[in-house]
């Protein structure tokens, strides 16, 4: 009966919040509404489900890899409740359960697979112990809201710490994979990571800012990550282009992925070393396979789009390792598809992190050569001051996002390949989608 009530007082709270956001958005709200009113409405509902609960978590990766996971699950005939939206905090969590329960609150899942962001993700571990958790890894983002980055590997410790049947974690990042973070967890650790030919590109935290590569540091002391963390049963072994080789169990299987851009290839690796711990002896591996090489990215998260009989990539870019491989994406596209037209989009809202010292920390000469041609949002005149000095043209600064995406459209017109691509940051990304949608066909994401 309780959750009866709590089913229906958040669902007219999300109708209040769409009323007033003009049939959008709603995610926040009935989230809040629950909360307050059933504290134990999380808890009640997932406990239900057979299979448990698995959190995604990491600084970067997560909406794309938990994206990557469901539909691996789901087409192995496993039916998942997930966060559709995004909305990775607790009172998201709460929110997506309304489009997937009862009215009574019961839920028809086999499984949860939760995106929660690193904060919210030991808020949630402290209501529902998940049976899973998948750790991405563990980079410099939102300093004014983190702080220090021992301090986010300290969170993702405690979601490890909860978790009672496995831990997925990333052998290559150097904080993640060591004993300290790994002694005493009482679930079993499974890991992902990358072949030996690989290490220089999918770089740590640490090795960004000049430390030894885990290649050099396997190399002089014949260890990588620490003695408690195995063997990556899943790798990512060699990437040309779309074209991988993923090792799972020793085997080696070639995949040519659909998704764009070498880091959501790694997160597909990631997504495929957590289905093979969820579903045991039920997989089927070249089925799995299959659906690897099917899989999209998530909104905004390389999500190409048609714009003027042209093709538009939206690259979500939130701190310095995420903007490195999107621009590491860029240069792979041009070299196989010729040049692009870009624009960088970047806010400073609450979403984003205030501070945007980060910048800094990017290198972004790759993109001498053919120049930017927008600069856009809140602070677009910080970032074509940044560009300036590794030596980048930039052919306008427009502050409002619309008047410079039709700058963007204009600059396109003017080439012959006419494809263009958008460095976003998040709270850029959701208005410019906002207003590609005005022009063109968006999926729509935000229930």
């Amino acid at each position: 009966m309780r959750s009866t009530a709590t089913v229906a007082l958040g669902r007219t709270a999300r109708f209040a919040a769409r009323l007033r956001g003009g049939g959008t958005g709603g995610t926040a709200l009935p989230g809040l509404v629950m909360e307050r009113t059933d504290p134990g409405f999380l808890r009640r509902t997932l406990d239900q489900l057979p299979l448990g609960v698995v959190v995604v978590t990491g600084t970067n990766g997560k909406t794309t890899t938990t994206k990557m996971l469901v539909q691996l699950l789901q087409e192995q005939g496993l039916t998942v409740l997930t966060n559709r939206t995004g909305s990775n905090f607790v009172r998201g969590v709460l929110a997506s359960l309304l489009t997937e329960v009862s009215w009574t609150g019961r839920a028809k899942a086999d499984v949860a697979v939760l995106e929660l962001d690193e904060a919210h993700a030991v808020r949630f571990v402290d209501k529902v112990r998940p049976r899973g958790a998948l750790l991405l890894n563990v980079m410099r983002d939102q300093l004014d809201r983190f702080g220090e980055i021992d301090y986010t590997a300290s969170l993702l410790r405690q979601v490890a710490q909860a978790t009672t049947g496995v831990v997925v974690t990333n052998a290559d990042d150097p904080r993640l994979g060591a004993d300290a973070f790994l002694e005493g967890l009482e679930a079993r650790v499974s890991a992902f990571g990358v072949g030996q030919g690989l290490r220089d590109v999918f770089l740590s935290d640490d090795e960004l800012r000049g430390g030894a590569s885990q290649a050099a540091r396997s190399a002089t002391t014949g260890q990588g990550a620490g003695r408690l963390c195995p063997p990556a049963r899943v790798s990512l072994e060699s990437l040309e282009g779309q074209d991988a080789v993923i090792r799972v169990d020793g085997q080696d299987h070639p995949v040519t992925f659909t998704i764009p851009g070498v880091h959501n290839q790694l997160n597909a690796v990631a997504a495929l070393a957590m289905a093979v711990e969820v579903l045991g002896r039920r997989l089927d591996l070249p089925c799995l396979l299959g659906t690897l090489s099917r899989v999209e990215a998530a909104f905004g998260r390389g999500e190409v789009l048609d714009l003027d009989g042209r093709q538009i990539e939206l690259s979500l870019v939130k701190n310095p390792a995420g903007f490195r491989m999107g621009l590491l994406t860029a240069a792979q596209a041009v070299r196989a598809r010729g040049p692009e037209t870009v624009m960088v989009a970047i806010n400073d809202e609450h979403a984003d992190g205030r501070d945007m010292s980060w910048l800094w920390d990017v290198d972004f000469s790759s993109l001498r050569h053919g120049g930017v041609a927008v600069v856009t949002g809140v602070r677009a005149w910080d970032m074509a001051l940044r560009l300036r000095y590794d030596g980048v043209e930039v052919g306008a600064v427009e502050p409002d996002l619309s008047r410079a995406l039709d700058l963007l459209r204009q600059a396109a017109g003017r080439t012959e390949e006419g494809r263009m691509r958008v460095f976003t940051s998040y709270t850029a990304m959701l208005a410019l989608r906002a207003r590609l949608a005005e022009l063109t066909e968006v999926e729509e994401v935000m229930k």
